[in-house]
């Protein structure tokens, strides 16, 4: 190791070598044009290889404004034509005030720890032939693949969990710019891993001072991001047996551990040895204001497409459901409507699952501050069942559009609470169970299509639709 403050600190030859099987004598192959940085992610190729896909939670099929380039609500990760993965290859400690000079060679990737004001750590990344990096964050620098941004959740549920555009976006934002990293093997059988921060314009990682950081046993470095990345891998098969696991935070190395007290504090949790960052169907990433679902190739075969959606709303359509109260028939909108309520809409009442068409009556009367007529004002959504008499938030129904956040192509016979968001049973029970992250250290579970967090003992509803008379 060189000592600190050496003018040979910044090219030294005995310098750490985490990878001595690399090739020194040869020049690291490029990384790809920065003109071209997400070649792989729309490839133009007929029969490319999809690592998998990012589908944003808390978006409908679509941002508000429409999905725009790398700013959209779901992307499908392809095999690059030319491969753009790094790896850890030398470690250098330097004098902090030298470290500007040493990662001046902007064709270098490469990851600073600042231990000290006096003393640094560099790692040295070169070029991997044999994965593909796709990086993920706020900025809309070009480095970025997915550009993901905080929105507040519709029907005041939680402050998060969308990609979001230029309105709606929260006045600070909680996501990194250079949020995280995933690394895909460019062979079968294409395993994914996820690492927490990306590089930047000049292909470094700055982890300052303040930041947690630390020597592992083998006298390497790891560290944290200040409000981390969080994963949750499902305990059993995404798509058979739908079950929350245990949410962990991912390091800059890719090492697993338990979650600190909270989200920034500097203190880390304890190493999970036992678990990896290996993304698997129904992983779910945070990114503290946005989070992210991975679907396999596998597991995205037993989701519907758009035109098997569309075909389910037909088929609830030609059921002829009516509102047992005016008997006129009910009829859910086309997919492509979104939020603009339809008068033949059904509406439910999402504490006993009975569907109406809309009425203006029916609130709840109540003892207390009342508005004209004696009666709970309009604005309070609480109505009184006329079939069963509960009392409880009366709301459209919406399909849910976003096919990568079922579980199966079931029919849709049940609503999240108290949304209204329209899917097959073992969907809605599978996300009623899932707790999403919410501030620094707060879980709840809401409902993947807007976000809104959940109500009821199950979360979840099942329809009753009243048949036509004749």
């Amino acid at each position: 190791m060189v000592l600190e403050g050496s003018s040979e600190a910044l090219c030294p030859p005995p310098s750490l070598e985490l990878r001595p099987s690399c090739n020194k004598s040869q020049p690291s192959p490029p990384l790809g044009s920065s003109s071209q940085p997400h070649d792989g992610v729309f490839p133009e190729e007929k029969e490319p290889v999809k690592y998998g896909e990012l589908i944003v939670l808390g978006h409908n099929g679509s941002l508000a404004h429409g999905d725009k380039g790398r700013r959209r609500s779901r992307l499908a990760l392809y095999k690059r034509p030319k491969a753009n993965g790094v790896k850890p290859d030398v470690i250098h400690n330097v004098s902090t005030p030298l470290v500007s000079k040493a990662l001046s060679n902007k064709s270098q990737h490469s990851i600073s720890y600042t231990l000290s004001r006096s003393h640094s750590v560099i790692v040295e990344y070169t070029h991997d032939i044999n994965t593909d990096m796709f990086q993920i964050g706020r900025s809309t620098e070009s480095m970025i693949d997915f550009v993901v941004t905080d929105t507040v959740g519709s029907g005041g549920g939680q402050g998060g969990g969308g990609a979001g555009e230029g309105g709606g976006q929260s006045a600070q934002s909680t996501i990194s710019r250079y949020a995280c990293r995933i690394m895909c093997e460019r062979s079968a059988p294409y395993t994914a891993r996820i690492y927490a921060a990306g590089f930047d314009s000049s292909k470094n990682i700055f982890l300052g001072e303040r930041a947690a950081k630390w020597r592992t046993s083998d006298g390497l470095m790891d560290g944290l991001t200040t409000n981390g990345v969080l994963v949750m891998h499902p305990a059993g098969e995404f798509v058979s047996e739908p079950a929350p696991g245990v949410w962990r935070e991912i390091s800059v190395c890719g090492n697993v551990f338990a979650l600190r007290e909270t989200r920034s504090a500097q203190q880390r949790g304890k190493l999970v040895e036992n678990e990896s960052n290996t993304l698997q169907d129904g992983s779910l990433i945070d990114l503290c204001g946005a989070t992210l679902l991975w679907r396999t190739p596998a597991g995205l075969r037993h989701t519907p497409t758009l035109k098997q959606l569309e075909s389910l709303r037909q088929e609830l359509n030609a059921a002829r459901p009516q509102c047992p109260v005016g008997f006129n028939t009910l009829a859910f909108p086309s997919l492509a409507q979104r939020e603009i309520v339809d008068k033949k809409q059904p509406w439910v009442y999402v504490n006993c699952g009975h569907v109406h068409g809309y009425h203006n009556w029916g609130y709840r009367k109540d003892k207390g501050p009342a508005g004209h007529g004696g009666t709970v004002p309009a604005n309070t959504g609480e109505r009184e069942c006329p079939m069963c008499r509960r009392v409880g938030p009366y709301v459209p129904l919406w399909l849910g559009c976003e096919g990568g956040l079922y579980l199966d192509a079931g029919p849709p016979t049940h609503a999240f609470c108290p949304c209204g968001h329209v899917c097959s049973e073992k969907t809605a029970g599978g996300w009623s169970q899932i707790p999403l992250p919410h501030g620094t250290h707060a879980f709840h579970a809401a409902c993947p299509f807007c976000g809104t967090w959940l109500t009821g003992e199950q979360g979840h509803i099942k329809l009753i639709f009243q048949g036509p008379v004749d």
